[in-house]
C-alpha cells in the first residue's frame, strides 16, 4: 500500500513538474504595435468680417468716456492708489465722526451704492503717541464708528470689514501735529470688485 501511495505521489509530482516546464517554455508574444490614427486637422479660424467703416467726425469734437468707466475698469491697485473713497480724520484720542467725517462717509456711501459689488476694509489708524495696545483699541473704535455710520446710510454690512493698525503704519512719518493729524484716520481699501 505504501508503494502504491508512493507511486501516486511520484506521478502527481511528475505531472506538476511537467506542467511547470510546459508553462515556462511558452513565451508570450509581444503586443503588435498598431499605428495611431493621424491627429485631427487643426481647426481653421473662421473668416472675420470686414471692420465697419470709421465714422466721420467732421465738425464734431471727440467725447471722452465718462470718468466712472475708468473707475469701474481700474485694477484694485489702481483703484486704491487713486481711491474714490475718502478717509475720515479724527481728533486726538477720539473716535467720534465729526461733520467733515460725516460728509466723507456720505460720499463714500454714494460710491459704494453705485458699485454694489465692491467689498471694502476700513483700516483704523492712530498717531504715534500712546501705547501699542491703546492705539490698537482706538484704531478699532475709529474703524467701527466709520462702519456704523455707513451702515446707517444703507450700505450692506457684509460688504464692510474692519481692521485696526493702531500706530504701526503711519501715513506721514513726521513727529509733529501736522503729521499726527494725517495719521488719525479711518482709511478705506477696496478689497474686491
Amino acid at each position: 500500500m505504501t508503494s502504491r501511495l508512493g507511486s501516486r505521489s511520484g506521478l502527481l509530482a511528475a505531472m506538476v513538474a511537467l506542467s511547470l516546464v510546459a508553462g515556462a517554455c511558452h513565451k508570450k508574444q509581444p503586443p503588435i504595435a498598431r499605428p495611431l490614427p493621424p491627429p485631427p486637422p487643426a481647426p481653421m479660424e473662421p473668416a472675420r468680417p470686414p471692420a465697419p467703416p470709421e465714422p466721420s467726425n467732421a465738425g464734431q469734437t471727440p467725447v471722452a468716456p465718462p470718468a466712472e468707466d475708468a473707475i469701474a475698469s481700474a485694477s484694485l491697485d489702481d483703484l486704491n492708489r487713486n481711491s474714490p473713497l475718502k478717509p475720515v480724520f479724527y481728533s486726538l484720542d477720539n473716535a467720534d465722526v465729526d461733520q467733515a467725517g460725516q460728509q466723507a462717509l456720505q460720499a463714500n456711501a454714494d460710491v459704494l451704492k453705485k458699485y454694489t459689488t465692491w467689498q471694502v476694509t476700513i483700516e483704523g489708524h492712530c498717531d504715534e503717541r500712546g501705547t501699542a495696545e491703546y492705539n490698537l483699541a482706538l484704531g478699532e473704535r475709529r474703524a467701527t464708528a466709520a462702519r456704523t455710520y455707513l451702515l446707517s446710510l444703507g450700505v450692506s454690512a457684509d460688504r464692510i470689514k474692519i481692521v485696526s493698525y493702531g500706530k504701526e503704519f503711519p501715513f506721514d512719518p513726521g513727529h509733529d501735529e501736522a503729521a499726527w493729524s494725517k495719521n488719525r484716520r479711518a482709511h478705506f481699501v477696496v478689497t474686491a470688485k
